[in-house]
């Protein structure tokens, strides 16, 4: 392996990706200062969880599967379909509660990183990347299929771990107090 590839991959699974769990935590930490459940409430709540679902597809396949060419647009897909509940999420939001400067600038970095990981992703396996576009040398791989070397238990352990301490845990907490605080008809 050599030296390049390996530093963009510490930057990835050693940088880049506790910064965007604490962004995910940023992000709920300002939700609960406003008090959401107050303002936009469960649907706010209910597109924070289609935007962890959504991303969870793409950190899913990035840490599991080889990066082929149906990985890589399915880890593509994700980021779009994230782009777009990230709109709908803004445009709900925004008439409902105020979204002050500090929240805005988590939110940038939630929109900036997950493309950013893809991109490193994509230089990564620029071969497979270059194939799902009908160009390079390579042939596309449309399988997906679990990593022919696999990332370290004790690295998938932590990840997971702490995804649920700082990201998912939080937002599930979150939802539960939007849906007990939620108007009853």
């Amino acid at each position: 392996m050599d030296d390049t590839r390996t530093l963009l991959q510490i930057a990835l699974l050693g940088v880049l990706a506790p910064v965007w769990m604490l962004a995910g935590s940023a992000d709920w930490l300002c939700h609960r200062l406003q008090r959401i459940e107050a303002s936009a409430g469960l649907r706010e709540s209910a597109l924070h969880l289609a935007m962890l679902a959504e991303l969870g597809v793409a950190v899913l396949v990035a840490l599991l599967l080889e990066a082929s060419a149906a990985a890589l647009a399915l880890m593509f897909a994700a980021c779009v379909a994230h782009e777009a509940t990230t709109w709908a999420d803004l445009a709900y939001a925004d008439t409902r509660r105020d979204i002050p400067w500090y929240e805005q600038l988590v939110h940038g970095l939630q929109q900036v990183l997950p493309w950013t990981a893809f991109a490193g992703i994509v230089v990564l396996d620029a071969g497979q990347a270059l194939a799902a576009l009908g160009l390079g040398r390579e042939a596309a791989d449309w399988s997906l299929r679990w990593k022919a070397e696999p990332l370290p238990g004790w690295y998938l352990a932590a990840f997971f771990g702490a995804s649920l301490l700082l990201v998912l845990g939080p937002f599930a907490a979150e939802f539960r107090r939007c849906w007990r605080t939620r108007p009853r008809r």
